[in-house]
């Protein structure tokens, strides 16, 4: 049974999942359990240029808080990479379950992004203080995605720099430390008591000469020193895993990685009491960790669900708009009179529209649907959205209510506390005409594409690390 840690006045903010790819070797969900057991006060998750898995390490936190260690029949066994089994304890040890959970309670989880440059700038994390921030960062990243081509990000230090405000920034040093001290001071000057100078100590042999530079670094430009160890997994033993997507990034095979790989297996977390005691000649770093956690006051369930305005008519609020045209087309729907049976349905359901607020989103749909209607573009609505007599009526699914026993809370419900979800097919050969007008009638600050981040499935996955290990393909 892997035991806790002693807690510390410690948190690791320069941590790496997996969602840095082919970099992190260790799951969000992992790194903040791992968190928890090496005693830390809190965990910051900064992915290279994306946000990505912040939302998996939040909601790992959110389980943990309420279930403490998972139980044996649901604990994971390392059947995806980089995915590891923490406690191996049949008994399911009540006390340590409860005791995780008590940590977990006070235990703080920053959200934000490693900005790496195209400018030559040292990288920088970058974590929103508050919700203002957050939607600085998520811009910035925005912008620099646009400019560059699929899977890269293109922003500079002058980006970031141009609207600092409610973020709290990391510089973390290179190797070689030639012009840090003039990039410290030019962010200091941006954004004044909003920066920190990151120092890792990795045994490398010149920790102790590089940790005095970087100090005298930071006293020179104002701005305190911060501990970290620049995370790339949860456990030591992870180093192995960390080579292998390290030569499938490079191209290359164990036996010739050469210097790419890391010197050693240091980049994991470790116990708040083993950072205390690398920084013993700097305690102030340590300090420094909870110092900034607990200015960041911005958290993930701050955001919610809002949807922009959709345009009406003069003088028409959405819902007044939404339940004209449902009026309208149950009449061309049913020419010779609506049945009371669509019509109960159809008073109920605008009830619940009105209440939740969300008429925008149906006059959205039925707008995206009715041009493609018009260009003669084939659509079709489905899912669970065919339980819903209004979106019948306004041609958006095709399933009679009359014809059919709809139930609306399949769909939309009170119980539910979530965003409706109307999804449609277009035809493939003319579904860019249908993106594009969506473009032109919301405009790009308003619309996009949903990404997916793709990741390895067990048949790829065994193909790249039989080319690292030199295997050939016929093997």
């Amino acid at each position: 049974m892997r035991r806790l840690d002693p807690c510390g006045a410690y948190a690791e903010l320069a941590t790496a999942s997996n969602f840095s790819f082919l970099r992190g070797a260790s799951h969000p969900k992992d790194l903040v359990l791992t968190a928890i057991l090496r005693g830390h006060a809190g965990l910051g998750l900064a992915d290279r240029n994306t946000v990505a898995g912040v939302v998996r390490a939040w909601s790992a936190l959110k389980e943990i808080r309420v279930e403490g260690l998972a139980p044996p029949d649901r604990m994971r066994d390392g059947g995806s990479p980089g995915e590891i089994a923490f406690i191996e304890d049949p008994l399911n040890d009540p006390a340590l379950s409860e005791e995780v959970k008590r940590r977990a309670a006070d235990f703080r989880l920053l959200t934000g992004a490693r900005l790496v440059f195209n400018d030559g700038t040292p990288d920088v994390i970058a974590y929103p203080e508050t919700r203002a921030g957050w939607g600085r960062l998520t811009r910035l990243l925005t912008l620099g995605n646009r400019r560059a081509k699929k899977g890269e990000c293109e922003i500079g230090l002058r980006d970031l720099l141009a609207d600092p405000e409610d973020l709290l920034l990391i510089l973390v040093p290179p190797d070689r430390l030639t012009g840090l001290g003039e990039v410290l001071t030019r962010m200091n000057e941006a954004t004044p008591g909003a920066v920190w100078l990151g120092a890792a100590m990795h045994r490398r042999g010149d920790d102790r000469r590089r940790l005095a530079r970087l100090k005298f670094m930071a006293e020179r430009a104002e701005v305190p020193l911060l501990a970290l160890n620049d995370v790339l997994y949860a456990a030591s033993d992870d180093r192995d895993l960390q080579d292998v997507l390290t030569c499938i990034r490079e191209g290359a095979t164990i036996e010739t990685a050469g210097w790419r790989l890391k010197a050693n297996a240091e980049r994991w977390l470790k116990p708040s009491a083993e950072m205390m005691r690398l920084f013993q000649d700097a305690p102030e770093a340590i300090s420094e960790t909870t110092a900034l956690l607990s200015r960041a006051s911005f958290d993930l369930s701050e955001l919610s669900y809002q949807y922009p305005e959709e345009p009406v008519p003069p003088d028409w609020t959405p819902q007044a708009w939404l339940e004209e045209l449902t009026c309208r087309h149950a009449a061309m729907r049913y020419p010779d009179g609506v049945p009371d049976k669509v019509q109960a349905l159809l008073d109920k359901e605008l009830a619940f529209i009105a209440r939740k607020d969300i008429a925008p989103y149906f006059l959205t749909i039925f707008d995206i649907v009715r041009v493609a209607r018009d260009k003669r573009i084939l659509c079709q609505g489905r899912g669970s959205a065919a339980n819903s007599a209004v979106c019948y009526v306004l041609g958006i699914t095709s399933v009679d209510p009359m014809e059919s026993d709809l139930l609306f809370e399949r769909f939309l419900s009170e119980d539910r506390n979530e965003p409706p979800d109307i999804d449609v097919d277009f035809e493939h050969e003319r579904r860019e005409e249908i993106i594009q007008h969506i473009y032109e009638r919301y405009g790009r600050h308003r619309a996009g594409i949903a990404a997916t981040v793709i990741h390895f499935r067990p048949r790829s996955a065994i193909r790249e690390v039989g080319k690292v290990l030199g295997l050939t393909e016929d093997v």
